[in-house]
C-alpha cells in the first residue's frame, strides 16, 4: 500500500491544471477529468514517474462520467492504495447577466457542473472504495460567492451554496461508517484564471460589482494559480482534514 490515487476534475486549465502538477510524483496515479487532455502534463509525469490517465468528458454529462468511473474503479485492487483522493474542482461562470435575463440552457449547465456532477462523482468514489482499507477523502472546491450573495451570478452562488451543504450532509453519512472518509468543500481564495477575467470583463449594466474585480486585480490581490493550488493541497494534507466539512483555505 505505496500508492495514491487522485482523481481530479477541471485539471486542463487554471487552478486545477496547476494541482495536476503538484500531485506529479513517482508514488502517484493521477486521473484527470476534463473537457480537453492538456498535453503539458504528458512528459512531466514520465519525468516525475507517475502513472497518469486523462478522459475527456464533458461534466454536464455527469451520469455517464460516473458510470463510467464506478466500472474502472471497480477494476482496481483496493489493497494497492494508501490513499484514495476525489477532487471535484471543474466549475463554471454562465453568462454573466441577471437571473429574469438568463437562458435555460446556460443555468441548467451551470448546475450540472458545478452542483450535480460533484454529487454524482462522490457517490460513485464513495461506493465503489467503501471497502477498501486506503485513507479515503473527498475535496470540493468551493468558493466565498457560496456563502455571499452576489447580483448576477445566481447560477454560480447557488452551486456552491448547494456544494457547501451537500458536503455537510455527506460529512454526516461517513460519520456513521467505521472507515468513513474525511470530506470538505474549501473556499481557495480569490485566484487570477480566466474566471476573473470573465468577471471583469462583464458589461457593468449586467454586473453591479465589476468593478471591485477590477480593483482586485489592480491591486494584487488575487493568488496564483500555482500559489493557490499549494495553499489547497496543503490543506488537504492536514491531519485534520474534514474536521470541518466546510472551511477556507486561508484560514
Amino acid at each position: 500500500m505505496t500508492q495514491h490515487l487522485t482523481i481530479l476534475t477541471g485539471a486542463s486549465r487554471g487552478m486545477g491544471l496547476a494541482m495536476a502538477r503538484q500531485l506529479l510524483n513517482a508514488d502517484a496515479t493521477l486521473l484527470c477529468i476534463s473537457r480537453t487532455a492538456q498535453p503539458a502534463l504528458t512528459p512531466l509525469a514520465e519525468q516525475a514517474g507517475t502513472t497518469l490517465l486523462q478522459w475527456t468528458h464533458d461534466l454536464a454529462d455527469s451520469a455517464a462520467l460516473g458510470e463510467r468511473l464506478e466500472v474502472w474503479l471497480g477494476t482496481q485492487a483496493g489493497t494497492a492504495w494508501r490513499s484514495a483522493t476525489l477532487i471535484n474542482n471543474a466549475g463554471m461562470i454562465p453568462p454573466i447577466v441577471p437571473l429574469s435575463e438568463a437562458k435555460g440552457a446556460d443555468l441548467a449547465q451551470a448546475l450540472r457542473v458545478g452542483l450535480e456532477a460533484p454529487m454524482q462523482l462522490s457517490a460513485v468514489f464513495l461506493r465503489a472504495t467503501k471497502n477498501w482499507a486506503a485513507t479515503r477523502r473527498v475535496l470540493n472546491i468551493s468558493s466565498g460567492l457560496g456563502r455571499r450573495a452576489m447580483a448576477s451570478q445566481a447560477a454560480y452562488c447557488a452551486a456552491k451554496a448547494g456544494m457547501d451543504h451537500f458536503t455537510r450532509c455527506l460529512a454526516l453519512d461517513e460519520a456513521l461508517k467505521p472507515n468513513g472518509a474525511k470530506v470538505c468543500s474549501l473556499a481557495p481564495g480569490v485566484i487570477d484564471t480566466e474566471m476573473q477575467l470573465q468577471l471583469r470583463g462583464a458589461d457593468d449594466s449586467d454586473f453591479p460589482d465589476r468593478e471591485n474585480f477590477v480593483r482586485l486585480k489592480a491591486g494584487g490581490q488575487l493568488s496564483s494559480p500555482d500559489e493557490a493550488a499549494r495553499r489547497v493541497l496543503a490543506y488537504l494534507a492536514r491531519p485534520d482534514f474534514g474536521r470541518q466539512p466546510v472551511a477556507d483555505a486561508r484560514e
